[in-house]
């Protein structure tokens, strides 16, 4: 058995290395995005995908608190037979059996917290490649965007979330002495610890497009500031987190922690488990990626706990100016067809003023530019198999539905195409659909269309646009917004509104970085400052919600508490 404080001291120039990343603010990643051979051993990829295969049309192999019975709901986007069935547990069995084991788990302490934490994601990552095809196949992302989202960008926010829990949970000293002078008396002296109190049991509810990705800060989180945790994965993407799950219990259990820290609850759809474990008085804090019907929901109605949500949102970008439209074109074709559009940061509301912009290839009208942009997409996307790379497959009816809905507009300026996939026939594939739109349809653009779905605003000028933009962000949230301009007065402007909106911003971006994509140590993912979430990937408040830091004291000439702690 390796114990909790091994394990810290076998990691801590790790969290080291993460603590002074998160402060630095600049590139770092512990794990190697690049499925190369060359970074991951020759064996890496055919062992990964012989082990996945493995898993499949079988029963996983894990424990459940109190099982009754078995459930299979996963259906892969890309058409290959899953047959994973899981094992179905009690609600109320995984509360008592999670509320059991956390009196030993806040023993251990959070330096030994972080060190059973990092131990897991390094686990996790030797597994990158197995979970990679989990991802793709519960998803639909294509297999190098589930190696690097699913995989190592997952492991890196996961790092991330245990650097700040461990940050904010060491804060205060495990230990100190205090003594007050007194006239003419020998001071009043005490010894005083504070120890690190979990919250309670967490609830994490995956989503069905990034199960690790938006799963793990949360989870890890959690963890290392004392709390067990039950994971309750979407039932269209349930392997990724059960092979996450099945590692926690795994590397719980040889460090001498109760495995029931971390369980699975499975469900069939529509059977409202996670309704159910949110409300439950002994759950006290609630993870949650997906819908902003549902996220509001566990706002109003988890009162007994603190929520955490990420829900939909009214990403948008205003374009004025550039002096790179080829560029700008090239970034925006990407950033609307990158997986089908099946990112909470994907752009949905573009606005541009309708007598158009000016650019360094001479200025172009608002249907000129529209028009731009649906030969960039096709440019892009000309090449079917460079196309399934980039586009993946559409995840599940409700996507594809709102994608044929938008598709029957009137003014349709890039009509969505199918796309062949040689590798998976069955795989359901479609190019993004852009229509036209006046400000006036707000009752269109206020409504999220999660999806290859984005509309082109007309506005009367750039300042209108900024209207806009801050009006449908304040009332319906945000998790991205991006500006294109030549302008200092309208950067600035932008700038405002971004912070009048409560939304990040990007500026001018034309190379190989783009508005859905964030780096963790680095960008901030979300905000609590619009409706769309309530904290961000990863800042203190996301974490320090998550415990309580609560005294005791005696007189320095009594005799010690047994087993007095040495850490918080």
């Amino acid at each position: 058995m390796t114990t909790p404080t091994e394990l810290y001291d076998t990691h801590r120039e790790l969290l080291d290395r993460a603590i002074q990343a998160a402060h630095d603010r600049d590139y770092w990643s512990a794990f190697p995005e690049s499925p190369s051979k060359s970074v991951y051993g020759e064996d890496a990829a055919p062992a990964g995908e012989r082990a996945f295969a493995a898993l499949l049309g079988k029963t996983f192999p894990i424990d459940v608190p109190g099982a009754t019975g078995t459930v299979s709901t996963e259906r892969s986007p890309f058409g290959l037979e899953l047959g994973v069935s899981y094992p179905k547990a009690d609600p109320h069995a995984l509360v008592a059996a999670a509320r059991a084991a956390t009196p030993a788990w806040r023993a251990v302490g959070t330096p030994g917290r972080a060190g059973v934490a990092v131990e897991i994601i390094k686990r996790i990552n030797a597994r990158t490649f197995e979970l990679a095809h989990a991802v793709q196949h519960t998803t639909g992302q294509a297999f190098v965007m589930a190696f690097q989202a699913g995989g190592t960008h997952a492991q890196d926010r996961a790092l991330e979330a245990v650097a700040y829990a461990l940050s904010a949970a060491t804060r205060l000293p495990g230990t100190a002495g205090w003594a007050k002078p007194q006239r003419g008396a020998d001071p009043l002296r005490l010894a005083k610890t504070s120890t690190v109190v979990g919250r309670g049991v967490s609830l994490m509810i995956g989503c069905t497009t990034f199960p690790t990705w938006n799963s793990y800060p949360g989870l890890f989180a959690s963890l290392v500031t004392g709390n067990p945790v039950i994971v309750k994965p979407h039932p269209g993407a349930v392997l990724p987190l059960a092979i996450t799950v099945q590692i926690c219990r795994e590397v719980l259990a040889e460090a001498g922690q109760n495995p029931d820290l971390v369980t699975l609850a499975v469900e069939e759809p529509g059977e409202g488990i996670a309704a159910s474990l949110a409300t439950h008085p002994d759950v006290r804090i609630v993870d949650f990626t997906g819908s902003s019907e549902f996220g509001n929901w566990l706002e109003a109605n988890a009162r007994q706990a603190v929520v955490y949500t990420e829900k939909s949102g009214l990403n948008t970008v205003i374009v004025d100016s550039t002096d790179d439209y080829k560029g700008l074109l090239r970034n925006l074709a990407f950033s609307l067809s990158l997986y089908s559009g099946q990112m909470c940061t994907t752009p949905q509301n573009l606005l541009v003023p309708r007598d158009g912009i000016e650019t360094d290839a001479g200025h172009r009208s608002a249907e000129e530019f529209g028009a731009d942009l649906a030969a960039a997409i096709d440019k892009l996307l000309g090449d079917p198999k460079r196309a399934a790379g980039t586009l993946g497959a559409i995840v599940n009816d409700g996507v594809l539905g709102r994608l044929t809905e938008a598709s029957g507009s009137a003014s349709v300026i890039h009509p969505s195409g199918t796309v062949a996939d040689e590798q998976f026939p069955q795989a359901t594939i479609r190019t993004p659909v852009v229509v036209r739109l006046d400000a006036a349809d707000d009752k269109v653009y206020t409504r999220e269309w999660f999806g290859p779905v984005s509309f082109l605003i007309t506005t009367e000028s750039t300042p209108r646009s900024l209207e806009v933009f801050v009006e449908t962000v304040r009332a319906h949230g945000a998790l991205s917004a991006s500006v294109y301009s030549t302008s200092p007065d309208v950067l600035s402007a932008a700038r405002e509104a971004a912070l009048d909106a409560g939304v990040h911003l990007s500026e001018n971006l034309t190379g190989g970085v783009f508005v859905n994509q964030t780096a963790a140590f680095s960008d901030l993912h979300g905000t609590g400052a619009n409706p769309a979430a309530t904290a961000s990937l990863t800042d203190d408040y996301f974490v320090t919600g998550r415990f309580f830091t609560l005294q005791s004291r005696h007189h320095v000439s009594e005799q010690p508490r047994p087993e007095e702690p040495t850490n918080v």
